[in-house]
């Protein structure tokens, strides 16, 4: 069995999850994990599947892409298996007004503790920014974390939370 790593980019149109997910079905492909989202008129998927030759995917996937609308990329990766979380799970929410190097900061501020960033969503709404990320922080260091976050955010004028996160909506 191969696994690969799909992404799928492009400008948004109803049909594009169904139309991937159906070619990949034609292969006998199993989607494993996959995240899709739409941001400002621009969709973007990645998903991970299980079955075909990256080859025989491109080609299936190449009627989507051949009208230059969507660019599609197939690419094997190595199986990692099922790994465990290796730190306590967070929800990091930061909001605030609109500027440069907010994810940057406070992703940094996570990184230094040893934090990992296991999904991340960011949105700008007229003025309002908003990040929202699922963190994996070493066990027991939250508190020395939300100080940071916190002294971070306050140099960056904006608003943060860190809560436990709960693994049964995860």
């Amino acid at each position: 069995m191969n696994e690969l790593a799909i992404t799928v980019i492009g400008r948004d149109r109803p049909g594009i999850v169904a139309d991937v997910a159906e070619a990949l079905a034609r292969l006998g492909a199993n989607l494993t994990d996959s995240t899709m989202t739409r941001l400002r008129g621009h969709f973007a998927m990645t998903l991970i599947c299980v079955g075909p030759a990256a080859a025989d995917v491109e080609a299936e996937l190449a009627p989507l892409a051949a009208d230059g609308q969507l660019l599609a990329t197939v690419r094997a990766v190595t199986p990692d298996g099922q790994t465990p979380a290796t730190g306590e799970p967070y929800v990091l929410a930061v909001h605030g007004a609109d500027r440069m190097g907010i994810v940057a900061a406070m992703t940094r501020v996570l990184a230094d503790a040893g934090g990992n960033v296991t999904d991340l969503s960011t949105r700008l709404t007229g003025s309002l920014y908003v990040v929202v990320a699922e963190v994996e922080l070493p066990p027991g260091s939250s508190d020395e974390v939300a100080g940071r976050l916190a002294r971070t955010a306050a140099e960056l004028g904006v608003g943060v939370s860190l809560r436990p996160a709960d693994p049964d909506l995860l």
